[in-house]
């Protein structure tokens, strides 16, 4: 489950960094309750993934799943460009985050372990 805390922390990172832009500086009021609903639910679920996951391997991924998604979704629909540099590095991002998956501490604290020091 944390993992998926992650994943949907990173998803929702794509949506508000989108709402920002639309939110122009804040002066447009749908935009921008979704930006600040979307940052903050984003961040509680980042927060939980800290309960199990070590920190600096949950906000490498959490912050490179939102920058990576975020510069795909500025190709597909903002007409950014995408020459091979651009997306040679993001194929290395989404390559190093993936790594990172895969080789994580396999001594992560269960949900049980996280909830007993919580109390």
């Amino acid at each position: 489950m944390h993992w998926m805390y992650i994943f949907i922390a990173g998803l929702l990172e794509i949506v508000w960094v989108i709402g920002l832009r639309y939110s122009e500086g804040f002066t447009v009021l749908v935009p921008s309750i979704i930006t600040l609903i979307t940052l903050a639910v984003s961040f509680y679920l980042f927060s939980k993934s800290l309960q199990f996951l070590p920190i600096g391997t949950a906000y490498a991924i959490f912050t490179g799943f939102g920058a990576a998604g975020t510069a795909v979704v500025g190709i597909l629909f903002f007409q950014e460009s995408a020459n091979f540099s651009k997306l040679f590095f993001l194929s290395l991002m989404i390559i190093g985050i993936i790594g990172l998956k895969i080789t994580s501490d396999d001594t992560e604290k269960t949900e049980t372990e996280a909830l007993k020091e919580a109390n």
